[in-house]
């Protein structure tokens, strides 16, 4: 039989250790509604922001969110919290917009119809309005800024990235971008012509990386978006690292996916000149 003051001491631990996993696991984060200009009137952008300890200034990372199956007001916050400890460990502040029509952010869904170039600009108008109240904060250094998506916000990366982007980028990342439009016809010949497009507009660096098993974007698709995208852009680095799980276009955002892409994007991030060592371990 356990003794009751045995068993009062194994729940004490117990307690403690769970208040002590939770606190470990809990990260900074302030939600607010970031202005967006319209012609007409404005939109508020729903935006996190994750911030490290101190007083900065901090580089900038801007996330992009990926689209759901579903109407997109239904969609919710995004959080990617593997790849948000990724850079606050950096000590880069995180800003993760949700994009007009977005979860809650107001004005609707700017699809662009079957034009996939239209859909990309659309999602990159979203892009400088979170720059520019980023820029208003005192610990954010308005000088060094990193733009990253994983899928639909991997294309907005990229259309962002062509879309006179500010000074203060020094690089884009995508993680399986693009967009299926599967009942506009041919489809996948407008996503490698709008990559194309996209890459002749600019000359930032840009680092790709797409899966093997990815249910969304085959290797062939893929490989084809990046060699019409590099042709304007040699700028960039395409990272096919193989199979992940079930699926690799949830890379990203598991946490058991940081292993395989975070020694790219250290990578990266030395070769454009940001900090890539961890200083501020979680």
């Amino acid at each position: 039989m356990v003794k009751p003051l045995a068993l009062a001491i194994f729940f004490i631990t117990w307690f403690a250790i769970s208040l002590s996993v939770v606190g470990q696991s809990k990260l900074p984060e302030e939600v607010v509604f970031v202005p967006k200009k319209l012609f007409l009137g404005s939109v508020s952008l729903e935006t996190t922001i994750f911030k490290p300890s101190g007083d900065g200034p901090f580089p900038l990372v801007i996330i992009n969110h990926g689209k759901a199956n579903g109407l997109t007001q239904f969609q919710p916050r995004y959080r990617p919290l593997s790849p948000v400890r990724f850079f606050l460990e950096r000590n880069y502040i995180v800003l993760v917009p949700m994009r007009q029509g977005f979860s809650k952010s107001s004005g609707h869904y700017m699809g662009g119809g079957c034009s996939l170039e239209a859909n990309g600009l659309n999602q990159a108008e979203d892009v400088p309005p979170v720059i520019t109240f980023a820029h208003q904060l005192p610990y954010v250094d308005k000088t060094r800024t990193l733009i990253v998506g994983q899928s639909h916000g991997g294309w907005t990366t990229l259309a962002y990235g062509a879309s006179k982007p500010d000074h203060s980028v020094k690089g884009l990342i995508n993680f399986a971008g693009g967009l299926r439009r599967e009942g506009c016809g041919d489809w996948q010949s407008d996503l490698y012509k709008t990559a194309g497009t996209f890459g002749k507009e600019t000359t930032l660096p840009s680092l790709w990386l797409y899966g093997d098993n990815d249910s969304y974007f085959s290797r062939f698709v893929a490989d084809r978006m990046f060699e019409n995208y590099r042709l304007g852009n040699p700028n960039a680095k395409f990272i096919a690292y193989g199979s992940f799980g079930s699926d690799s276009h949830m890379l990203f955002t598991s946490s058991e996916g940081k292993v395989i892409w975070a020694p790219y994007v250290d990578q990266f991030l030395e070769d454009i000149g940001l900090p890539n060592k961890v200083v501020n371990p979680l």
